[in-house]
């Protein structure tokens, strides 16, 4: 018999989310009866262009680092109770992400788990770096000349759709569209069809409001005295009520703090939505111009009256490229004449990067005074008339090909120790690889996306 409703939470909004978050959303789950999912959204751009690194230098790797920390407390919670849980913490290496959640099962006793796997997201198997390279950018962010690493399409929700109709208990997704990852679980329990275009809508916005997880509930919308957010240290995640009319409810977990409300629900609405009338996904485009956001209860509100149009021919896909070098320093100076001695730190800096030789570019910051709207290299003296006694953290950074020069101007901010203005403390200074990424356009009969079960895979 088809599903009414269907329970969906949040377990995460962004790969280093809080690893406990899930567990009161599971709990709170478990006491609700028809379809529940738990989904996690883990997969920014950037995310997955450094799990495609890491996949280069270990191809065993390049799966979320973050699987088991937030995985482990509910995998064998959310499996006695029925929930099943659907991610892209697969990034660059699904099955590797896949076969790593067996493993956990076996270790915690969790008996006879179905894990599937989403694949078709790898544009390189499919395409050449020719013809991947051949694609025009959109946004004006046009290719570098550095190595690609990667190229992946955002898919869609039928995918995962499939995979829930294999049995699957887990299934775990490499690149695809956030929302997605609540419409395929809608997809199986109510089987719309993609033609269905409203009801495709409100799927696809379900998902959006759940997708950055503490964001509809409080998260990152807190600004005390103007939007006040009670017991935010215990900020609950969402729980979406969907109907098989596509209507949503969005509520949070029980006996958490956070707040449910119309502002909350209006800012996620609109998070990165160029046009609000126009949300291109792979399997619709959403227009939410219209809908109506109703508070019905504490920490209860309803939206309805989203409205679907024709997908787009083509799929939005990130091709990664290698970026160079990050190398940076800071330290801090502290108590009389503090800011004179940070200024004289700087001053240091330029001249011994001068001396390398070498034409990289610089940044330079006095963090607490001046990070964010300067720091150019320009002479920070002229941006501010900052008190000479206080606390000064200075940063420098720069980047490039090559990372030799990285670590040598990173290790200059190291030398002040012994060698710069007196009283330096508390340094810290890092070289990094640095990823870049362009987005293209591709078609989508380019693209076979297909889901499997690989309990056989696990060794």
């Amino acid at each position: 018999m088809t599903a009414t409703t269907v329970h969906i939470g949040c377990g995460a909004g962004f790969a280093g989310d809080r690893w406990d978050a899930a567990v009161p959303v599971v709990a709170s789950l478990a006491r609700r009866s028809g379809p529940r999912y738990l989904m996690y959204e883990t997969l920014a751009e950037r995310t997955l262009a450094l799990a495609q690194l890491a996949r280069i230098e270990n191809p065993a790797s390049g799966y979320s680092p973050y699987l088991e920390r937030i995985l482990r407390p509910v995998l064998k919670s959310a499996r006695e109770a029925g929930i099943r849980i659907v991610s892209n913490f697969g990034a660059a290496n699904p099955h590797g992400g896949a076969r790593k959640i067996l493993e956990m099962a076996r270790e915690d006793g969790i008996a006879g788990l179905r894990v599937a796997v989403v694949d078709g997201d790898d544009l390189s198997a499919v395409m050449t770096e020719a013809d991947i390279r051949g694609h025009g950018t959109v946004e004006g962010i046009g290719m570098p000349e550095g190595r690609m690493v990667a190229a992946n399409v955002y898919l869609g929700a039928q995918p995962i759709a499939d995979a829930l109709a294999f049995g699957a208990d887990v299934v775990v997704v490499g690149r695809c569209a956030d929302p997605a990852l609540a419409l395929g679980p809608l997809l199986h329990e109510f089987g719309w069809s993609l033609d269905d275009l409203d009801r495709i809508a409100a799927g696809t916005m379900a998902g959006h409001l759940l997708e950055c997880g503490a964001q509809v509930t409080g998260g990152y919308f807190a600004d005390p005295g103007y939007k006040d957010v009670p017991d935010f240290g215990h900020v609950g995640f969402p729980i979406a009520e969907i109907g098989a009319d596509g209507e949503v409810v969005i509520t949070k977990a029980d006996n958490t703090g956070g707040l449910v409300s119309h502002r909350t629900v209006k800012e996620q609405l609109l998070y990165e939505m160029h046009d609000p009338s126009s949300y291109l996904t792979p399997d619709v485009t959403l227009d939410v111009a219209g809908v109506r956001v109703e508070e019905i209860g504490p920490d209860r509100v309803r939206i309805t009256g989203a409205r679907g149009r024709q997908r787009p021919p083509t799929l939005k896909a990130t091709v990664s490229f290698e970026g160079g070098w990050l190398g940076e320093g800071e330290i801090t100076y502290a108590g009389p004449n503090a800011r004179r001695r940070a200024e004289l730190a700087i001053d240091v800096l330029r001249t011994r990067v001068r001396d390398l030789g070498t034409n990289w570019p610089l940044r330079f910051d006095m963090i607490g005074t001046v990070a964010t709207f300067d720091g150019d290299g320009g002479d920070l003296r002229a941006s501010q008339p900052w008190p000479d006694d206080g606390e000064y953290r200075v940063r420098m950074a720069t980047q490039g090909g090559d990372r030799r020069t990285a670590q040598w101007i990173a290790d200059e901010v190291l030398s002040l120790y012994c060698s710069g203005p007196a009283g330096g403390a508390g340094v810290r200074h890092r070289v990094a690889p640095l990823v870049t990424t362009a987005s293209i356009l591709v078609d989508r009969d380019r693209v076979q996306a297909s889901a499997r079960l690989v309990e056989e895979d696990a060794s």
